[in-house]
């Protein structure tokens, strides 16, 4: 991902940039896996929801999944395809609404379903209603992210299916990846069969939830491919996968700049955004965000702590080693900060939220939107 000098001079940090080609050269990948295998693809847009490239997208993929009203109506909105909304309770004062813009709807408990069922098809007879399933096979690297981890809110299980739900139902869901390859995704399928396939004989589709690392160098797509056919011909059955990193992996960068240098038994560079309020995963999971001609500590000439700009004392990306010293006003930019960022982002200490770009095929920087003091003032009273 190399930015220009000019380009990247003339950038005011923070600031988030989105490569069209790449994210196109990802969409691609998954429309092949469409292709070979039969399944839709949609996105989520928990993890990528820049909607100025839904006219990109949107050729390539069957639609979104949307994690309530909100995330429903820009999906209706901006990606006008197929629009399915899952919600691990939803609300008496949403509901009407959710279920007129929702081509499928999908409820976390039998007691939501039974609930809400017949007022949604009320509302829109073509509506698809379905369940998402907790298969309790747990794969995910890190307990936070485990949608099937021990107590889980998230779908429900065996032991909780309520067969009333059957006359109701087109369909199963089921989301228990992070990130993770196709083998990992067999492993959970012989769970969720072994349990739950009782259960499809009248369903018009399962859908495979997200997780799924498809666009990592390395994944296994002739499995997936494999994986979802094998499933198709055995039930009959339309399939779904629902990714959002795997949409905007390796697509961006986060730019940021040097404000100040402190030595503190090491030096310590302040940069002008932060991993709590820009990438709360770094933290959060934790992993450690790549920067551009970086390398780990002391194992180039100069090495740094790079720190957020806010006051909370665990706002820190990590040690990095560069083969030149820090200036104020450099230019320092993370690596793959598409995903699961922006989507995430926060004014927490009044910290103003990074501008949102694209480099176009042509290598032309567009700016998509600036934020400001009113974006910080607008949230609170």
């Amino acid at each position: 991902m190399n930015l220009e000098n000019h380009i990247l001079n003339s950038i005011k940090t923070p600031c988030y940039i989105c490569y069209e080609e790449l994210l196109e050269n990802n969409l691609k990948l998954l429309d092949y896996v469409q292709k070979k295998s039969g399944a839709k693809i949609i996105l989520a847009l928990k993890g990528f929801a820049m909607w100025s490239t839904f006219p990109l997208v949107s050729k390539y993929l069957h639609g979104c999944t949307a994690s309530g009203l909100y995330e429903a109506r820009l999906a209706h909105e901006e990606f006008k395809k197929e629009v399915h909304t899952y919600s691990l309770a939803f609300k008496d004062e949403e509901i009407d609404e959710i279920a007129k813009i929702s081509n499928h709807i999908v409820f976390n408990s039998p007691n939501q379903l039974l609930k809400y069922a017949q007022r949604v098809k009320n509302i829109n007879p073509n509506i698809s209603i379905s369940l998402r399933i907790n298969p309790e096979h747990s794969v995910s690297p890190e307990e936070i992210y485990n949608p099937c981890g021990i107590y889980s809110r998230l779908g429900t299980t065996i032991k909780n299916f309520d067969e009333a739900v059957l006359e109701h139902i087109d369909g199963l869901n089921f989301h228990a990846l992070c990130e993770q390859g196709a083998d990992k995704l067999e492993e959970v399928l012989i769970v969720f069969e072994e349990n739950f396939a009782k259960y499809f004989k009248n369903l018009k589709y399962i859908n495979f939830g997200g997780g799924h690392h498809i666009t990592k160098e390395g994944y296994d797509v002739d499995k997936l491919i494999k994986l979802i056919k094998k499933f198709k011909i055995k039930y009959d059955v339309e399939v779904y996968l629902e990714p959002g990193e795997a949409v905007g992996w390796q697509t961006g960068v986060l730019v940021s700049s040097v404000l100040d240098i402190v030595d503190n038994q090491m030096k310590i560079a302040i940069l002008d955004t932060s991993a709590e309020a820009h990438m709360p995963d770094t933290l959060a999971m934790p992993y450690r965000a790549e920067v551009d001609g970086a390398s780990v500590a002391n194992d180039k000439k100069y090495t740094y702590r790079l720190t957020g700009n806010t006051c909370l004392a665990g706002d820190i990306m990590g040690n990095y080693s560069f083969d030149e010293a820090l200036k104020i006003g450099d230019k320092v930019i993370f690596l793959d900060q598409i995903h699961y960022t922006f989507v995430k982002s926060t004014t927490f200490n009044g910290i103003k939220l990074p501008s949102l770009a694209i480099i176009n095929k042509e290598n032309k920087l567009k700016i998509i939107k600036n934020f400001g003091y009113k974006e910080y003032k607008n949230r609170l009273s």
